[in-house]
């Protein structure tokens, strides 16, 4: 009698529907790729298959088991608690029967994204550690929304963020709240203290330049809103691309601006900077750390998830 091949997984899950069978390898490892990737689009590469039929595969493998196994979102998919189940009992057997890769044996570069200036000033000096123990990185920046949407398609595995993402498809914790201070290089702040009236700020500041990276101020006006309780009237004087050149030109002596305390920190230690106003509670900005689905099966991106999280408790 000939030796059968062995079947992919033949335990019931928990909720007592028995999965397919060895002949259904293929849709199961389809199923484990966007599982793992979050989505059709990301998926089809992995598995040198076009979307259309990826996504026929994972149709044909929930109409074999009676079970919705992802729930369509706008950009990606959100594994249904079955889905969970199925990838929890097929993820050994699977790896090892369809020589799919194992990240827990090769992991792969860890890909990381978020804003340039927390990236530069926090991010890449605190995992300086697990680069020379190994860990490969591939690092992007830019602005939450365009972030959350590529990790979405399966670009990024960590994304740092100002915005929590919404619905329950990537998983986010908050990861440190940034503090925004009012400052001006020496000159500036010599010009504010020689006001007529020290105790009218906001009228003091209405003679400097103000600089900022967009035409409506944002951070800017919360500032005022929160800390003075006005709306802010005045225009921007000078606007750059980024907090870098903002930094750059405050310093110059190109005006005045609100920065967060990690990038102009250095700056006020040694005096380039002055901080022209004193609060008590300064207006803070939570920065979350979200994680793509799936990405938990390469052991590097725990590790700089985990160190980030201890990081960050002394940014």
């Amino acid at each position: 009698m000939k030796n059968q091949a062995p079947s992919a997984v033949m335990a019931p899950t928990p909720s007592g529907k028995r999965l397919p069978s060895h002949a259904d390898l293929n849709l199961l490892r389809t199923f484990l790729a966007v599982y793992r990737s979050g989505s059709f689009t990301a998926a089809a590469p992995r598995l040198a298959l076009s979307q259309p039929t990826v996504t026929a595969q994972i149709r044909t493998l929930e109409q074999q088991t009676g079970r919705e196994l992802f729930t369509r979102l706008p950009r990606g998919v959100d594994p249904t608690p079955y889905a969970h189940e199925l990838a929890g009992q097929i993820t050994g057997p699977l790896d090892a029967l369809a020589g799919l890769e194992d990240a827990g044996s090769l992991a792969a570069p860890v890909h990381l994204a978020g804003p340039s200036e927390l990236l530069c000033v926090r991010v890449l000096p605190s995992l300086v550690p697990l680069v020379a123990d190994g860990v490969e990185l591939r690092v992007a920046q830019g602005l939450p929304e365009p972030l959350l949407e590529e990790m979405r398609t399966g670009r990024h595995d960590l994304v740092i963020t100002t915005r929590r993402p919404r619905g329950r498809a990537l998983e986010s914790v908050p990861l440190t709240d940034e503090e925004y201070l009012l400052v001006a290089n020496p000159a500036w702040a010599e010009r504010v203290a020689r006001h007529t009236n020290p105790d009218d700020l906001c009228g003091a500041l209405r003679e400097i330049p103000m600089v900022t990276y967009a035409e409506d101020l944002p951070i800017v006006r919360r500032y005022w809103r929160t800390v003075f309780g006005k709306q802010l009237t005045a225009r921007a004087a000078v606007t750059v691309p980024n907090l870098y050149a903002v930094l750059s030109a405050v310093n110059s002596g190109a005006g005045v601006s609100v920065l967060p305390r990690s990038l102009c920190q250095d700056y006020l230690d040694d005096g380039r900077l002055v901080l022209l106003h004193e609060v008590e509670e300064p207006p803070l900005n939570t920065l979350f750390l979200v994680q793509r689905p799936g990405a938990e099966t390469n052991p590097d991106v725990i590790r700089v998830r985990d160190l980030l999280r201890l990081a960050a408790r002394d940014w």
